[in-house]
């Protein structure tokens, strides 16, 4: 690897504003060279992909533009988004823009950027000192023990039906779509999640008669699909009040929805569905949600798993700290260290087959969201209860997941597991 010359991110471009005067610009002045310091270790972590930054002190640097990838702008107009960003990470950084310390004409590649460079950049994005180990223990308190599950579900899908209705598909599905060509603007939404629902049957080999369980079943939607594709026997499982209700009364006595966790589930089953529920399950418990798998299961019988994925070599600094989505939008919630979990699958007794990655589509669903959230907001559709900051926290959630997926240290998979006969 060629060396990289420290002095690189160091170019002014121009002076974007005259500098601070006064207290404010001497204290500024005094401490900007360390705020400098800590651009230069962005600067020098950022292999691919380019930011230009102005700066409080009037400045304008060129950090990366060393390869092709994401490019973007910020602009930092208080020297303390850097201070959050230092000891807090992605949740500081969240802080920081919510505070309007920092703005950006679109986030969505400085999210791509900093994904994309992850494993380079180390710490500097991650939480350090007491913000880390605060982090840590709130993510802690939260983790999913049954009662914390439940809590932890509650609080992002007990929003309201009447919310998630505005901006998603008319079918209700809130995971990545399965696109012909995720570049392309041209299908539908609808269409997408269809694809991806036959997608996961397909994975089932279900006929008539077949028992089917889904373990976090959402509003119904794989339900209602399966069951129009074959009578089958369904049984969904959610821990959100608001879930079950909808589902059924959508689905009717022709389908079983249970307020119950999974591991409580009982009975065998020709087949398993499991779309996105597992990032809900933490590492602490994947071993139990495995077992649970191959508890309910009939010898011979598969799961399909859709899953949400970080790169193993950045996992281990994901899991030391809590980050922005866990601190304020998935209280429990971890990405899969694709490795480690299939190693528990096998160790469960379970084989691991045909896996299917496709993140570049989930990145298009995400934008499909946000455009659709946009709308409704615009329109006035919005239930009165959420505040502007709910507002602000959404989009800039629905921003930095399809940020993370263009950068593609983030992925979506689906594997089908099988039990064997």
């Amino acid at each position: 690897m060629n060396a990289i010359d420290p002095r690189r991110g160091r170019r002014a471009l121009s002076v974007r504003h005259p500098p601070r005067t006064g207290a404010p610009g001497r204290i500024a002045r005094w401490l900007g060279p360390l705020f400098h310091r800590l651009l230069d270790r962005i600067d020098l972590g950022l292999e691919s992909g380019a930011l230009e930054a102005s700066l409080p002190d009037g400045t304008r640097r060129l950090l990366g533009g060393r390869a092709d990838g994401p490019s973007c702008i910020v602009e930092v107009h208080d020297w303390r988004a850097l201070i959050r960003l230092a000891s807090g990470g992605s949740a500081g950084w969240y802080r920081a823009w919510a505070a309007g310390e920092w703005s950006s004409p679109d986030p969505v590649p400085l999210f791509a950027l900093f994904m994309r460079n992850a494993q380079l950049l180390g710490q500097v994005a991650r939480a350090q000192g007491p913000a880390r180990w605060i982090g840590r223990m709130a993510h802690w308190i939260r983790r999913n023990s049954r009662a914390g599950s439940r809590n932890n579900i509650a609080y992002h899908y007990d929003l309201g039906n009447d919310f998630y209705r505005l901006w998603l598909d008319r079918n209700m599905h809130y995971s990545s779509g399965l696109f012909l060509d995720p570049d392309s603007r041209i299908e539908s939404l609808e269409l997408a999640q269809r694809r991806k629902v036959d997608a996961i049957l397909d994975r089932l080999d279900l006929s008539e008669g077949s028992t089917l369980l889904e373990i976090g079943c959402g509003w119904g939607g794989l339900a209602e699909q399966a069951m129009e594709r074959q009578a089958i026997s369904y049984t969904g499982l959610t821990l959100s009040t608001e879930q079950v209700d909808y589902a059924r009364d959508r689905l009717g006595s022709g389908a079983r929805i249970s307020l119950t966790d999974y591991r409580d589930a009982q009975g065998q089953y020709d087949a398993i569905a499991s779309v996105e529920m597992v990032e809900a399950v933490g590492q602490r418990y994947w071993p139990t949600y495995l077992q649970a798998i191959h508890r309910l299961l009939k010898p011979g019988g598969k799961a399909a798993i859709q899953y949400i994925l970080i790169d193993d070599a950045i996992f281990e600094g994901y899991a030391r700290s809590a980050d922005f989505i866990q601190t304020y939008v998935f209280p429990g919630g971890m990405l899969i260290s694709e490795s480690r979990f299939r190693a528990l699958v096998e160790a469960q007794g379970l084989e691991w087959r045909n896996v299917r990655r496709f993140g570049l589509h989930y990145a298009e669903t995400l934008r499909r969201w946000r455009d659709r959230f946009d709308r409704a907001i615009e329109e006035g559709q919005l239930p009165a209860s959420f505040d502007q900051h709910f507002v602000a926290l959404w989009r800039y959630y629905l921003m930095y997941c399809e940020g993370g997926f263009r950068g593609g240290g983030i992925d979506v998979a689906q594997v089908t597991l099988v039990k064997p006969a």
